[in-house]
């Protein structure tokens, strides 16, 4: 699919001061994706804080992104868990008139082996109305989805298209790129090594920190595609503090916080999550100012 091309942004979730959604934040949050040249956006993915999200939110987020949206750039779908049965009935269920594919996490908690990771996504493509794209990302569900699994389903499953690849791991995700099936791609999860692994042959990123600066990130992203090493890297070294304390007291909490700085949403959060401190979010804010 040529739309999982690029850099896609994992789209926070903004909340107003009482916990409660922040529509109009999600308005300006989608605008400032697309004036800052992103590829495509994902909604409702581990970052928007989805998991913290009644049924009823879920759905006035979706609506919200897609009226915002209005058609201007290709919508992904998270749609993930632990309980495989719930995804199945989901993804019967859900309206995917607005999306051009489903992004589906690897169980959590459960710790499944090979076969039990196999077997899940075995009925998430056999539920799904759209393509899929894996997400591998050990750091969350406690068990790695190994490249012979991901091979297996590439090859076994002709809707499963993608994988976004989350592991932190170069040298795992090279051994996808090169044995990767014809048409399957092998998207970033991980915002640090996304430049490198478009140049050993991926397909870009979803990204969390292209959210806050999508202009500098998209274009270290097409410099990478282009195969420019070149002018990227200079852009990867200098964006490099800011992907670190991104991530620094866990995710959105940074994101959120560089993006209250841009002006664009508030920076909270939903417990059991808590808003950067005050002394990361000054360096966030320092940094960015001067990024600027």
């Amino acid at each position: 699919m040529q739309i999982l091309r690029g850099t896609g942004v994992a789209l926070v979730t903004p909340f107003l001061a009482d916990g409660s959604l922040d529509l109009e934040g999600l308005d300006r949050l989608v605008a400032y994706q697309i004036q800052g040249g992103i590829d495509y956006l994902v909604v409702l993915g581990t970052t928007g804080e989805s998991v913290t999200l009644s049924k009823a939110e879920k759905q006035q987020v979706i609506d919200q992104i897609v009226a915002s949206n209005n058609d201007r750039l290709p919508l992904v779908l998270g749609v993930g868990g632990n309980n495989t049965a719930d995804i199945v009935e989901q993804l019967k269920a859900v309206d995917t008139t607005a999306f051009s594919a489903v992004l589906s996490v690897s169980p959590a908690y459960n710790k499944p082996t090979q076969e039990g990771i196999y077997r899940h996504f075995e009925a998430v493509a056999q539920a799904s109305p759209l393509p899929v794209i894996l997400y591998n990302v050990p750091g969350r569900t406690a068990s790695n989805m190994l490249p012979e699994t991901v091979l297996r389903l590439a090859k076994d499953f002709r809707n499963i298209v993608a994988i976004k690849e989350a592991a932190n791991d170069l040298v795992q995700a090279m051994e996808l790129i090169r044995q990767a099936p014809e048409g399957f791609k092998v998207i970033s999860g991980d915002d640090m090594i996304a430049m490198p692994m478009a140049l050993a042959g991926g397909a870009g990123v979803i990204s969390v920190v292209a959210g806050c600066i999508p202009n500098s990130f998209s274009k270290m992203m097409t410099l990478g595609l282009e195969g420019d090493a070149k002018a990227a890297f200079p852009i990867q070294y200098r964006i490099a503090p800011l992907i670190d304390m991104a991530f620094e007291e866990g995710n959105p909490a940074g994101v959120k916080s560089a993006l209250q700085t841009k002006g664009v949403c508030g920076s909270m959060v939903r417990l059991p999550l808590v808003p950067a401190t005050e002394g990361l979010a000054d360096r966030i804010r320092g940094f960015v100012s001067d990024l600027n």
